[in-house]
């Protein structure tokens, strides 16, 4: 999950060249849903009660369908290797919404500090860029308020999803959700309106985001959300960004010096310092 998740922001922009961000969202969540449902189909596993299945499809439309959504259309605007980055951030929004929703948990001294460094590290990341105005200073401020929403959302539908009392079989809740994801966006992909220029790189990138990036990498996500603690999970967060970059930079020749460099160390010393003083 850790590695094959930061390969997919530059799978997403190889997509992009083909088809608008809403396409892609639908399309990848189709088709991924549709293929792990027959599987659990086949493999007669029984699928989640009514009520747990509407939740579940709720909770996928909230992590997949506004999470990667607002993924796929920030790098519209931003490189992928800058969007990765940002989206570091996301272990902030688990510790703070895991603090009001039930059971709360009370945010301690030492983590809040460990935020305001993190928070510090996204400003030096995101803020100069911002600050300088023009054309590339807006992108950016779109993508980082874009990502931003798709963060909280993701963070809220993953906390929801582990609290709620599950009896299905995580894989089955995955293939539920990446078909209820598929299905909310495609009227959404529709309005959007685009056109969509199959290319043999796009359709590649396509199947590689549908494989690696939802069958295993999503379905390995919804199994150990199941069965390991939160901080655990979230150290994709850590691995990811360092996997793009080194991605975007290779394959795009995208743009990374000693302020991103700083940036990244920065927000990793303040994760770090939330997830020491974090109870365990």
């Amino acid at each position: 999950m850790c590695f094959f998740w930061g390969t997919t922001y530059l799978g997403i922009r190889m997509a992009l060249e083909s088809m608008p961000p809403m396409v892609l969202v639908s399309l990848r969540y189709l088709m991924s849903g549709v293929i792990l449902l027959a599987f659990c189909l086949w493999r007669r596993m029984p699928l989640p009660p009514s009520a747990e299945m509407w939740r579940t499809s709720r909770n996928g439309v909230l992590i997949l369908g506004v999470g990667n959504g607002c993924l796929s259309l920030a790098e519209t605007w931003i490189p992928s290797g800058l969007a990765a980055l940002i989206i570091s951030i996301s272990p902030f929004w688990m510790v703070g919404l895991n603090a009001l929703l039930p059971p709360r948990e009370r945010v301690k001294a030492p983590t809040l500090a460990g935020m305001l460094i993190g928070l510090s590290g996204a400003a030096l990341l995101v803020g100069p860029g911002a600050l300088s105005g023009g054309a590339q200073g807006s992108a950016i401020t779109k993508g980082f308020l874009v990502l931003m929403l798709g963060c909280f959302s993701w963070t809220l539908g993953s906390l929801v999803q582990r609290k709620q009392p599950s009896v299905a079989n995580p894989v089955t809740s995955a293939a539920v959700q990446q078909l209820a994801a598929g299905v909310a966006f495609a009227p959404i992909a529709l309005l959007a309106g685009g056109t969509v220029h199959w290319t043999a790189r796009g359709i590649g990138a396509l199947l590689y985001l549908v494989v690696f990036g939802s069958l295993v990498g999503y379905t390995s996500y919804i199994y150990v959300l199941k069965h390991l603690p939160v901080p655990l999970v979230s150290i994709h967060n850590y691995i990811n960004p360092v996997v793009a970059v080194i991605l975007g930079w290779l394959f795009y020749r995208e743009p990374f010096g000693g302020r991103e460099a700083a940036a990244m160390g920065i927000i990793f010393a303040g994760v770090a310092v939330v997830k020491r003083f974090e109870r365990k």
